[in-house]
């Protein structure tokens, strides 16, 4: 930690199957399975500031990504953005070291997001405190501010804008064809964490959930954010490619860090 600015570290970068995916010996996830750059985590992030430390998704690669930053599970804040595996398979193992280490962690999502991972996980609230966050929320500094976004053929999904000492950021890992009332937060940010599955997805648009890159393209130009990340990317993503990004995008890497106030040193871990 800088001590300056909080700081954002990427956990994960993948889509909800993650890379390699386990089947697939396509060149980008045997890439990927020799420890190469396309190797993604579930998508996760981690925020870190002197006003204490929080996760935003909690997958099921939550016990590599804790291992891969020995921090050995003492954070004991999570923000969750929706209630898919991916976001939120992880709960069951940090309820379980939150037991091992007396502690109570502290949940926060919407109710309706509380209300599904209270009934596929009923016994993690012996030792996690679920919170709704519908209202917003204050968390070690940062205002934040939850709202419903188009997750496509797979529902919805929550995407959050944080501000804080004139800073604002969001994270929206999952959402495509946002409308006008869904993309009013987006406006006026330096820094936009999206999620793109590809760089140009073919199947049939009702059948799909994440932006691609081109439609991501297109979302960026309208909202004019001051930098873009992109994240939660699939196997069909190279990053051995040049992806022909604007100047302003770039796409995540596991344990790439950027300060959240003083966005143009960004580093690479």
């Amino acid at each position: 930690m800088n001590g300056r600015v909080d700081r954002l570290t990427f956990l994960g970068t993948g889509d909800a199957m993650g890379v390699p995916r386990v089947y697939c010996e396509c060149t980008i996830c045997e890439e990927a399975r020799s420890g190469g750059m396309n190797r993604r985590l579930r998508s996760s992030v981690l925020v870190e500031g002197i006003g204490g430390d929080f996760l935003i998704d909690c997958g099921p690669d939550w016990r590599t990504q804790m291992e891969m930053i020995n921090r050995r599970a003492d954070i004991t804040d999570i923000v969750v953005t929706h209630a898919h595996f991916d976001h939120i398979g992880g709960l069951p193992e940090w309820a379980d070291a939150c037991k091992w280490q007396q502690l109570k962690g502290r949940l926060f999502a919407p109710q309706e997001v509380l209300d599904m991972i209270s009934k596929q996980f009923p016994w993690i609230s012996s030792h996690i405190e679920f919170i709704a966050n519908d209202q917003g929320m204050e968390l070690n500094g940062w205002s934040i501010t939850p709202w419903k976004v188009h997750h496509g053929h797979n529902g919805y999904s929550y995407a959050y804008r944080f501000e804080k000492n004139d800073f604002a950021w969001v994270y929206c890992p999952d959402a495509i064809g946002l409308n006008d009332t869904q993309k009013k937060p987006l406006h006026m940010l330096d820094l936009l964490i999206l999620g793109t599955s590809f760089v140009h997805e073919e199947t049939e648009y009702a059948t799909r959930s994440v932006y691609d890159m081109r439609e991501a393209a297109e979302l960026i130009d309208e909202v004019v954010p001051s930098e873009t990340i992109y994240t939660h990317m699939s196997h069909y993503v190279d990053l051995r490619e040049d992806l022909n990004l604007a100047p302003s995008i770039s796409v995540a890497r596991t344990g790439m860090t950027v300060d959240l106030g003083n966005y143009s040193s960004l580093l690479s871990e």
